[in-house]
């Protein structure tokens, strides 16, 4: 019989040792022992599935990449460090010199400082392509075209790209997909099942849920992940048997989190959509949001990002930052505590004023996070900010 999602993230566990223990302890080693010379030899030349140093794999990191890979329907993975670790050596074990990425616009900062100042020193292009203009993408791919990349939902904006229609896209003209599902996390979406080929998660956010650890993950098909388990292997930016064991045990709620995310994500959206201060909000379930039918065909729900304008330009927003008094000012998201951002000085900051305009981050726009609190209270804290 075929698990729900919420039993899978509770009941996927390592065997357990000879102690029986219900919940998996940590595995806190650099390093495993072998029987005698003949099972190290078979180890190392792979002729064995086993653990070898933790830098390649660990029991902790293994239970989590497990539990991803069966809520996104994937094959394999491996877990990172961070993030953007992720991101980088999934590019990196993938593409080669010469090799061309097409991006969509709309991506997180760091990202884009990847692909604008780091991958063309090895000689890896890239092309933007307009989240509303998804038919430009063709017009764009080159010979040397291997990759598409997206964010969806995006960051900071929070706008939604047709995920079916990438994969048809990517898979007409045989190029790897590969989506950051980051904002919706694999509760609310599962992007393998509209073509996409490989997905990234900051584990940082929603995974965790508290704020507490760094960690990132790709998982898909086995022969892509197999590229980029070698390019790991040997690069380092393995994530760590104490986070891996705490994300483990924070999926086993994501579910329940998720949804009380989305409900008061939801009502705060419902609520500056009214607010004589704000200019606009954009939340993928509010029936103004211009991709609604795209958010309700492929998410579950909406997520727990809202971005809206304060009236009044930068000077307004600043004022609306320093009025806050509940909800935390930083640039984590996905937190059970409420984050209020600005990503024109904080995330994307590195961005040119033309680059943040391409992508419709304003002097004024804000990013909230919602968290778990009493949606009560997360109102009454914004509407005195705004007020």
């Amino acid at each position: 019989m075929e698990k729900k999602f919420e039993t899978k993230a509770i009941r996927t566990q390592i065997e357990r040792s000879q102690f029986l223990e219900h919940s998996v302890p940590m595995y806190l080693t650099s390093s495993f022992v072998f029987e005698d010379a003949e099972d190290m030899r078979a180890s190392f030349a792979e002729e064995k599935e086993r653990n070898i140093y933790s830098r390649y794999s660990n029991p902790n990191s293994s239970e989590f990449i497990e539990k991803v890979c069966q809520m996104e329907g994937a094959e394999d993975g491996f877990a990172f460090a961070s993030g953007m670790a992720a991101v980088f050596s999934t590019f990196a074990a993938l593409l080669e010199s010469g090799d061309h990425i097409l991006s969509a616009r709309s991506i997180f900062g760091s990202t884009h400082t990847l692909l604008t100042q780091f991958l063309p020193k090895w000689n890896i292009g890239h092309s933007y392509f307009k989240i509303d203009e998804l038919e430009e993408i063709e017009r764009l791919i080159t010979p040397n075209t291997k990759v598409i990349y997206a964010e969806t939902p995006t960051n900071p904006g929070v706008d939604v790209l047709d995920l079916e229609a990438l994969g048809k896209i990517a898979k007409k003209h045989q190029l790897i997909l590969i989506i950051d599902n980051c904002f919706a996390s694999p509760y609310l979406q599962q992007p393998i099942k509209f073509g996409a080929d490989l997905v990234i998660h900051s584990g940082t956010k929603l995974m965790d849920g508290q704020g507490r650890v760094l960690a990132g993950i790709t998982v898909g098909t086995k022969a892509l992940m197999d590229k980029v388990y070698r390019f790991s292997r040997i690069t380092g930016p393995a994530l760590s048997p104490f986070n891996a064991w705490v994300l483990s045990k924070s999926l086993e709620t994501l579910g329940l989190r998720v949804d009380r995310h989305c409900a008061n994500a939801l009502k705060l959206a419902e609520f500056l959509e009214g607010h004589e201060s704000v200019n606009w909000v954009r939340y993928p379930f509010l029936k103004s949001h211009p991709k609604y039918e795209i958010a309700k065909r492929q998410m579950k729900l909406g997520g727990c990002v809202v971005a809206f304008e304060v009236a009044g330009g930068i000077a307004a927003g600043r004022k609306f930052f320093d009025a806050i008094q509940l909800l935390s000012l930083s640039a984590n998201l996905g937190d059970s505590r409420s984050i209020v951002t600005h990503p024109a000085s904080t995330t994307h900051s590195k961005l040119s004023l033309e680059e943040r305009a391409a992508v419709g981050i304003t002097d004024g726009m804000v990013r909230v996070s919602v968290g778990l609190e009493h949606i009560d209270d997360i109102i009454q804290d914004i509407a005195q900010a705004l007020n």
